[in-house]
């Protein structure tokens, strides 16, 4: 399990538009990367809309967006356009970059055990180390939990 002063495993996926985006193309700003189990799920859109809605607020701060889930690229693509988000959704199909991150684990619902994504957010400093880690986040508070905590440091 990550902890926080870790440093954040690299990793370069595809975004909705079908381009690569690494972990380290964003050293110098500070990273949210938060953990989703599907697109077009409720609790899914209500998250996404949330970091949608507070991302000119983070971007103020300096702060770079990435959400990540094992959808495929043409699904993150719809899903980005249907919902209008304005920043970048990375498709991880193989989940190697969320079992890298400690997301991707076998979870028990109605008695039956199944792997599935934890969704987690981790704040991630301008030099690659992790600052915060959010478990087991509420999809609907997400984003301005993030931006409170980033208005306390």
């Amino acid at each position: 399990m990550l902890k926080i002063r870790d440093k954040a495993p690299e990793f370069t996926l595809t975004n909705q538009d079908g381009n690569s985006i690494s972990l380290d193309d964003y050293k110098g700003k500070k990273v949210v990367l938060y953990f989703y189990p599907k697109d077009n799920t409720s609790g899914c859109t209500a998250q996404a809309c949330s970091f949608r809605d507070y991302n000119d607020v983070l971007k103020e701060m300096g702060v770079v967006v990435l959400g990540v889930s094992k959808d495929s690229q043409t699904s993150h693509e719809k899903f980005s356009s249907n919902q209008r988000l304005n920043f970048d959704i990375l498709s991880d199909p193989s989940g190697d970059t969320m079992s890298d991150y400690g997301v991707f684990k076998e979870n028990s619902l109605f008695g039956k055990s199944a792997m599935g994504v934890d969704r987690t957010t981790y704040i991630i400093d301008e030099n690659g180390y992790i600052e915060h880690i959010m478990l087991k986040v509420n999809a609907n508070d997400n984003a301005k939990d993030v931006v409170t905590y980033l208005k306390n440091l």
